[in-house]
């Protein structure tokens, strides 16, 4: 039960934040391309990458995996939205904002999990 509890706290905050990162990075671009689903997905995919390596240095307890991976991250990024505006650039016959968008989203994401482990490491070699 607890577990649960922990996963629904952070789902909760997750969504939260997902909405604010979202709808502020959204207002501030143009909005033709979903700059705020991006920005999600890809701080979304640095973050988990710090928090896989902290998980694997055993720096943060097992509950704090649940509370922020599957709870506030799970929440917090928002893959199905991304798939589904990339299908609707697609039906509006937006080709090339599709193609960027999953590009984007594919190799920025891969790209921001690989930084957030390096980061993290860093990190945890200053503090060590």
């Amino acid at each position: 039960m607890k577990q649960i509890l922990l996963i629904a706290a952070g789902g909760s905050l997750g969504a939260i934040a997902r909405y604010g990162v979202s709808n502020f990075v959204h207002s501030s671009m143009d909005e033709s391309f979903p700059w705020g689903t991006l920005a999600v997905n890809v701080s979304g995919s640095f973050l988990i990458g710090v928090l896989i390596e902290a998980f694997d240095a055993s720096l943060l307890p097992v509950e704090w995996r649940s509370f922020l991976a599957l709870g506030f991250l799970g929440a917090y990024t928002t893959f199905s939205t991304y798939t589904l505006e990339s299908v609707n650039l697609l039906r509006d016959g937006e080709l090339r904002l599709a193609a960027a968008n999953i590009l984007a989203g594919n190799v920025a994401g891969l790209a921001a999990v690989v930084l957030g482990i390096y980061c993290s490491r860093f990190i945890m070699k200053i503090f060590a």
